[in-house]
């Protein structure tokens, strides 16, 4: 089974996005970064996937948006991470 895109929007210093990151590599999942610290484009295209995030990291999966580091992680203690992440 191929391993879908994995995407991830973040911002410098956040801790949040740091652990999302950390656990994603725990896994050997290679991930395409986008730093939104200073707004610009990529955080347009954040806002036009997933029109109600307010917050980083926004993770997406096969271009499904998973949401954020906690939600990552409920995925992860459910069991459910890694048939998502083809693994």
């Amino acid at each position: 089974m191929s391993q879908p895109t994995v995407e991830i929007y973040t911002k410098a210093f956040c801790g949040y996005c740091f652990r999302a990151k950390r656990l994603l590599e725990s896994k050997g999942v290679e991930f395409t970064e986008y730093d939104i610290t200073f707004g610009g484009e990529k955080k347009a295209e954040m806002l036009e996937r997933k029109p109600d995030a307010s917050t980083v990291p926004q993770i997406f999966i096969g271009g499904a948006a998973v949401g954020g580091s906690d939600d990552l992680a409920r995925l992860d203690q459910e069991g459910k991470l890694d048939a998502l992440l083809g693994l």
